[in-house]
């Protein structure tokens, strides 16, 4: 490896978004991931929903980032033909009581930009979906699904079509300040440990964001930097049910910045339920048959035709969170590292959903970040 000008850690679908649009013929870019591909992590593992921007604290960056990211992501859809479905999504009240807190959540969603948003009754919903049981709703049409990997390929294929070097199976071990810039240790597949200088590092290394900051020498309890891994479990419907709702279906939240269990339709006609969300201590990714009850549970009451044994385990994933269990949901952390003594270091911490939506506009974010650096 020689010298660049920019290193970007991780290759899940932010760090790629990144590298599509800092990657230029007139500088040296690498990006380096652990695993031997990229989206081997969170973003591999999402749900693969485009969200409309509703949940989020009005003025948050994933407020901000996920309104404007829906816009481009669709663009980008329709622009490189990668597959992606428009669905639309309901956010259903069964009760008198959620039924009542719809106007709040739509007035939040629309001062967050979120885009075409209304509420409606329940004989409107009933004709949408003739299967779901609810006393009225929000209708958000600019929620959809994407095939997660094709965007991830695109991005890489553009970043590869600038000049990005991609070095998979590369894991950062030390990041080093240096007079010009970073030196950084890295482990490469054969085992050998490589140094080599860059002028700017960019942190997008999802579930391992924290430690990373570490090696640069940031404490990252201080910071407010270490992340939480909090696990999502989906569960597959199966007994020809899969097709009885055509939209993203999601519970009025449970609590404020929380979605709840919901509906998730791929690409291919079918549907899983969840996430159903805890805090775990390490990465693992099997999904406990046990839960199977608590995600019924969940969506009874507004999805009547789910019967317990339609259910069966599919996937999981993990998502690197800022907050602890109880605590509120907390922003996405995107910061030039300038104020702690380090330029040139560019920190994405605790980027979890919406990150898949917000990606494209969190790489256009930091691309002016690196424009005012180089």
């Amino acid at each position: 490896m020689h010298d660049f000008d920019i290193a970007i850690i991780g290759a899940g679908v932010v760090g790629l978004a990144i590298a599509s649009r800092v990657a230029r013929p007139d500088r040296d870019v690498v990006l380096l991931e652990r695993h031997e591909g990229f989206g081997r992590e969170t973003s591999g593992r999402s749900s693969q929903v485009i969200h409309a921007g509703i949940y989020y604290t009005e003025g948050s960056l994933k407020a901000r980032f996920c309104v404007e990211g829906n816009r481009l992501l669709y663009q980008i859809c329709r622009d490189n033909n990668i597959p992606y479905s428009p669905t639309g999504k309901l956010i259903v009240a069964v009760t008198s009581e959620e039924e009542n807190g719809l106007p709040q959540l739509l007035e939040r969603g629309r001062r967050n930009g979120a885009e075409g948003l209304e509420i409606i009754s329940g004989s409107q919903a009933h004709n949408l979906e003739p299967n779901v049981n609810c006393r009225a709703a929000i209708l958000a049409p600019s929620s959809g699904i994407v095939d997660a990997f094709s965007l991830m390929r695109f991005f890489e294929t553009s970043a590869g079509g600038n000049g990005l070097q991609t070095a998979y199976r590369c894991e950062v071990k030390s990041i080093k300040k240096t007079t010009s810039g970073y030196k950084l240790g890295v482990l490469d597949s054969d085992g050998q440990l490589s140094y080599f200088n860059t002028r700017i590092v960019i942190n997008s290394a999802g579930l391992e964001c924290g430690n990373v900051a570490a090696l640069a020498g940031i404490d990252i309890d201080r910071a407010g930097y270490r992340v939480n891994y909090c696990k999502g479990e989906f569960f597959r419907v199966g007994n020809g049910k899969q097709k009885l709702a055509r939209r993203l279906i999601y519970p009025f939240p449970p609590r404020p910045g929380f979605v709840g269990i919901h509906t998730v339709p791929d690409l291919e006609g079918n549907m899983k339920l969840g996430p159903h969300d805890y805090f775990v201590p390490t990465v693992d990714y099997r999904v406990d048959e046990t839960h199977k009850q608590h995600v019924y549970d969940s969506v009874k009451s507004f999805l009547p035709f789910i019967d317990i044994q339609d259910l069966e385990p599919d996937t999981s994933g993990i998502h690197p969170k800022l907050q602890r269990p109880g605590e509120p949901m907390k922003d996405f952390v995107i910061v030039h590292e300038s104020a702690r003594g380090l330029p040139g270091l560019i920190n994405l911490i605790g980027i979890e959903s919406p990150g898949l939506t917000s990606s494209p506009a969190i790489g256009r974010y930091v691309e002016k970040m690196v424009s005012d650096l180089l």
